[in-house]
């Protein structure tokens, strides 16, 4: 098919267009979610038998699968034991031996009609051992002569109840027979032919019908020519909506800010501390960025406190210094809330006006808010979601920072965005993201690490402590309180519910309380706390006025505590790595050694274990970060769905790294192509684009 022409919208057509496709049977592939003749031409077997050998009865091996011819000798229904309950059994046998077929599901008559004596049948299935016997139950026969045999790889499919092997088969082989050659390629054959590939109709025919001479080890790994081609077309094509995004920001007419040194030089006088040479070079970065007339799309990336929230202040500072506002973008109220005290500190310092919206923030607060914002009285807004809202207006919004960003979907950065004339955008992470993540989620951005921790910080010594040691911990932890420092104490729930056996954060106080004794002040954290009650809390742990601190995961972000030296995590297996993480970065931020001890519970699964593990032999942010993803997948890892990470039909972020790299690159040279949004020999690749991402990736401007 020509490079140029735009789909065949038959392959939109509904699956009732095939053969045998009934309404009940559509209503089970819907479950699979299966609608258009092009679903399931893209639904691929999830692994395949390979029914090109033949084998006699003899050579047959209990515990393997096996293929052969035979003749029936007998076939009839057996009574089971004393009961009514019968059976199919048919006796088959070649020159070198017998064996037993038997059904325990059937329907009599037919079974009757086909299975009859004399007839001879090709056999496959696995053989098993009954009473000294060797039999196959439930095998896949076909009725045939033996100089007719069907040799072939056969495809695998997934199943739904109700729908078998054999049908879903019988359909995806009609829908490739009628349909596959209608597939259009618009990726550039020069693409095809450097990277090897086929033409996707001929990837989706082999998929499903593999040639007789493919090396079946390789189509097994999911590794041949065929599919290879059709992971590089779902990520060639998600990789192109993103160089187009960035080029998009590029081609935009932003707004060059210039270096006034008004509030950033007295703000770098009166920290209390030296940026790292990782914080200048990242600032520098932003600078160049800002200075340029066009719109910044920047990540940060940086472990637990590698300092990025003061970098992100300075990059506001700019933006105020040219009498633009500054906007933070924070997933949770507790985050964001955080985030304001550390701006509205060191905002206050300079003269400078700063505010905190959020969903709790009452109705005259808000409208008084709302009013200082329009009219630029406001120089700093931080909030969550709430500041998406319509009514949201700033009079001159320059910068966008966004925090863990991988909590919002594209959609919402674009949303903020908009609230101002080609704002500078930043965004920050401490969730560390792995490459290909990074690539599939932020392939738009330009990129920055922040991988140096500022002076001061210690490496924290983590342990696994069993429950048997309970009595150990609580010795150890009065051991650091003795030596002044102090300790938190962090619990999965706030109060115990009758579905879960956690202990609870507020029974634990109790008996912390006991076990500890009188000696010690403690104080209790948690969600439902109204926020000036955390406030109070944090500031009397801040203070020294409070020796440990028993929290829910609101201590997870946030708080910076140089004398606390312990973090004990209870029933540890229950969080996240990426939350262990987080967490045990609260402590080691002084001058003393710290520790995290994570606390696992009997009933800790093998997960579990193996989750602690990590943490147990790793300090590094990326290397947890890689092992979270290969335990948990990339939905689980990120917590939300996200554009490009549900879509993929056929791709797999974590196996199919190296051909992301290369979609990856050879889509941003393709974007970065003059003609590319106008030449007529990119029309098909356009429109395909369009179809897929333009809508998730705002592509107005590429169909």
């Amino acid at each position: 098919m020509n490079s140029c022409e735009t789909p065949s919208t038959t392959l939109n057509a509904p699956l009732s267009e095939l053969r045998g496709v009934g309404s009940r049977l559509y209503e089970k592939l819907l479950r699979l979610g299966l609608r258009t003749i092009e679903d399931l031409l893209f639904t691929l077997p999830i692994r395949y038998e390979d029914r090109r050998h033949f084998t006699s009865i003899s050579q047959l091996k209990p515990g393997e699968s096996g293929q052969f011819h035979g003749q029936i000798l007998s076939a009839d229904e057996v009574a089971v034991g004393r009961g009514r309950k019968k059976l199919y059994e048919v006796v088959v046998s070649d020159n070198s031996g017998q064996i037993l077929l038997k059904w325990f599901h059937y329907r009599r008559e037919w079974m009757k009609k086909n299975y009859l004596p004399g007839r001879n049948i090709q056999v496959y299935g696995e053989v098993k051992i009954f009473s000294g016997h060797r039999e196959i139950l439930h095998p896949e026969v076909e009725f045939r002569t033996t100089g007719n045999s069907d040799q072939r790889i056969l495809p695998i499919y997934p199943l739904t109840e109700g729908l078998s092997q054999k049908q879903l088969r019988s359909f995806c082989q009609q829908a490739v027979s009628q349909y596959a050659d209608q597939i259009p390629t618009h990726i550039p054959a020069a693409l095809l032919e450097k990277r090897h590939l086929l033409p996707l109709n001929e990837a989706v025919l082999h998929c499903h019908c593999p040639p007789n001479n493919s090396d079946f080890g390789i189509l097994q790994q999911g590794r041949d020519r065929a599919r290879t081609t059709l992971i590089y077309d779902e990520f060639f094509y998600l990789q192109l909506g993103l160089a187009l995004r960035h080029r998009g920001v590029q081609l935009e007419q932003g707004r060059a800010f210039t270096l006034e040194h008004r509030f950033t030089q007295p703000l770098a006088k009166a920290l209390p501390f030296r940026l790292t040479h990782a914080q200048k070079r990242v600032l520098g970065e932003i600078k160049l960025d800002m200075l340029s007339p066009h719109p910044m799309n920047r990540l940060i990336q940086g472990d637990v406190g590698s300092g990025k929230t003061i970098v992100a202040l300075m990059a506001a500072l700019i933006a105020i210094e040219n009498g633009a506002q500054s906007a933070v973008l924070a997933p949770t109220e507790i985050l964001a809330e955080q985030h304001f005290h550390q701006f509205h500190h060191w905002l206050t310092l300079l003269g400078l006006n700063s505010a905190l919206l959020t969903g709790s923030t009452t109705k005259p607060e808000r409208q008084e808010l709302l009013q200082q914002l329009k009219q630029g009285d406001l120089h700093l807004l931080v909030g969550t979601h709430a500041v998406l809202q319509n009514d949201v207006e700033f009079h001159d919004l320059g910068l966008v920072i966004i925090d863990e960003q991988h909590r919002f979907g594209v959609q919402q950065r674009q949303q903020l965005r908009k609230k101002g004339r080609h704002p500078d955008t930043l965004v920050m992470t401490a969730t560390p993201i792995p490459r290909t993540l990074s690539l599939t989620l932020y392939g738009d951005l330009s990129m920055s690490i922040i991988d140096e921790l500022p002076p001061g910080r210690t490496p924290v010594t983590t342990r696994i402590v069993r429950k048997h040691q309970r009595d150990q911990l609580i010795e150890f932890v009065k051991q650091q309180l003795d030596k002044g420092h102090q300790v938190y104490f962090v619990y999965p729930l706030v109060e115990q519910s009758e579905h879960s056996d956690l202990q609870a954060a507020t029974d634990a106080f109790k008996s912390l309380q006991n076990a500890l004794g009188d000696s010690y002040r403690g104080g209790l954290l948690h969600g439902r706390l109204h926020a000036r009650d955390k406030e109070a809390v944090m500031q009397l742990f801040k203070q020294g006025e409070l020796d440990y601190l028993v929290a829910t995961t609101v201590i997870e972000v946030g708080i910076d505590i140089p004398n606390a030296s312990v973090m004990v995590i209870e029933h540890a297996e229950r969080f996240g790595l990426a939350q262990l993480h987080q967490l045990r970065g609260r402590v080691g931020r002084g001058a003393a050694k710290s520790y995290c001890l994570l606390v696992q519970s009997d009933q800790c699964s093998e997960e579990g274990r193996k989750r602690l593990k990590i943490m147990e032999g790793s300090n590094d942010g990326f290397v947890i970060a890689e092992s979270d993803l290969e335990l948990r997948g990339p939905g689980e890892f990120l917590g939300t769905r996200q554009a490009g990470i549900e879509n993929f039909r056929v791709a797999n972020l974590l196996h199919d790294a190296d051909i992301l790299e290369l979609a990856r690159e050879d889509a941003l040279e393709l974007a970065l192509q003059a003609d590319f949004l106008t030449a007529p020999c990119y029309a098909g690749l356009r429109h395909t684009l369009q179809q897929r991402w333009g809508t998730r990736l705002e592509l107005a401007s590429v169909g």
